[in-house]
């Protein structure tokens, strides 16, 4: 790789690097133009950096640490045990759900925070595999899914008896039968950007009495789910992507409000139980979503997140939907002309409705390229062998930031030995 001799700033090395910058001036008018704009950006902590990397850990809102502040020092440190009535730290699951719920496409009393992804995936397959017909002898999980929620799939079918069966998700409206339990689909593909049919899949799952089982991790806060809208029975979704809550923070579980009364939990825990202060041996669960929630909440991410999600004030996630593909279309077309021929090639689709809101290229060197890429001030991330990610979280993104960290990603390229070219670019 180039080094930088006259030690600048890597954005001062990418706006003084040779060549042509024919971009730039078109990202300066689309910002200008851009209706979510500065003042939307300038609600997340920033720096010099373009940060593309929101679709594994989004920004810090600058909401966060006042509040965490004062339920450090206030909330905890003076009322103590008396927050969880004065502070309502006691409705917090269902409370934060609420504000979730409208960024998917739900009515209040419909999604709970609380647990992990990995844990909300768990209670929504079993709960889902409790609810399905007498008969049901398998579950479909999508063939390209995240890791995490494959094992717990096959965990889950081993604990009911049910057996797994992997599918591409433009085949589950083939492959679902009267067999069939439940689906469990990714909306968007973590590694490759493509967007999955939600309505189309949800609406071929019930046609074959099954149900649809949805993880929003890579759409919820990037664009609209439409869950309510499209039947959706159960979702999960992590909190620390695209809406922003921070590492590690929460993630949250919807259920359909039709199945709320015959949702039953694998994890019934205390804090699901009807008379959670009876402390009874036998279990009673509660009414509605809080039959989702387990054990004792995590008060100091929830109430993060809870700041967090004031950073959506005003923001309507189709505005969110149309800047999203706006700017990965600049990010592709900046690409197209700052990249040498044959480097890199985009494996997210080009076509609207198949696009979430990352741009996976295919790289030669992918590895080092990133690791080049971060040096030089763009971050974005790796995914093995060869796929470079980059993640536009609309509410901070900017024009700016695609067209700088394509003529970065050019830079890097150009520096790059003629064999290290991508495997079948240019198509």
């Amino acid at each position: 790789m180039s080094e930088n001799p006259e030690n600048k700033t890597p954005h001062e090395a990418a706006e003084n690097a040779p060549g042509a910058r024919d971009h730039a001036a078109q990202a300066g008018q689309l910002d200008a133009a851009d209706p979510l704009g500065a003042a939307v950006r300038d609600r997340f902590v920033l720096d010099d950096t373009v940060y593309l990397d929101g679709n594994s850990l989004g920004a810090l809102p600058r909401a966060v640490p006042g509040r965490m502040a004062e339920v450090i020092s206030h909330e905890w440190g003076e009322l103590r045990i008396r927050s969880w009535d004065e502070s309502g730290w006691w409705t917090a699951p269902e409370r934060i759900g609420d504000k979730i719920a409208p960024l998917i496409g739900a009515s209040p009393g419909r999604v709970v925070v609380g647990d992990s992804t990995s844990i909300n995936v768990f209670k929504a397959v079993v709960g889902g595999i409790r609810m399905a017909g007498k008969g049901c002898t398998e579950i479909l999980v999508d063939a390209t899914t995240f890791p995490t929620d494959g094992y717990i799939a096959r965990s889950a079918a081993r604990m009911t008896g049910l057996a797994v069966r992997p599918v591409e998700p433009t085949r589950i409206a083939d492959e679902v039968t009267e067999r069939t339990a439940l689906a469990l689909v990714n909306h968007v593909d973590y590694r490759t950007g493509e967007l999955n049919d939600l309505p189309g899949i949800t609406n071929a799952l019930h046609s074959a009495g099954a149900l649809a089982v949805w993880d929003l991790c890579h759409s919820a806060g990037a664009l609209p789910v439409g869950v309510e809208r499209y039947g959706v029975d159960l979702a999960v979704g992590c909190t620390y992507k695209y809406l922003n809550g921070g590492p590690g923070s929460p993630a949250y579980l919807y259920v359909r409000e039709s199945l709320q009364e015959r949702f039953d939990s694998p994890l019934p825990g205390w804090n699901s139980h009807a008379d959670p202060f009876g402390m009874t041996s036998d279990y009673a669960a509660a009414e509605g979503i809080v039959r989702g929630r387990v054990g004792t909440p995590d008060i100091l991410s929830l109430l993060a997140l809870e700041a967090a999600l004031d950073a959506w004030d005003g923001v309507a996630v189709e505005d969110v939907r149309t800047k999203s593909l706006a700017l990965t279309d600049f990010f592709l077309d900046c690409v197209a002309a700052y990249a040498p021929p044959g480097r890199v090639r985009s494996i997210t689709p080009y076509d609207h409705g198949r696009r979430g809101s990352q741009v996976s290229l295919e790289c030669s060197g992918a590895a080092e390229v990133m690791a080049e890429l971060i040096r030089r001030g763009v971050i974005g991330d790796f995914r093995r062998p060869d796929v470079l990610r980059f993640g536009f979280t609309p509410l901070y993104t900017s024009f700016a930031d695609a067209e700088r960290a394509a003529w970065v990603l050019g830079e890097v390229l150009r520096a790059l030995p003629e064999e290290d070219a991508a495997p079948g670019a240019g198509g």
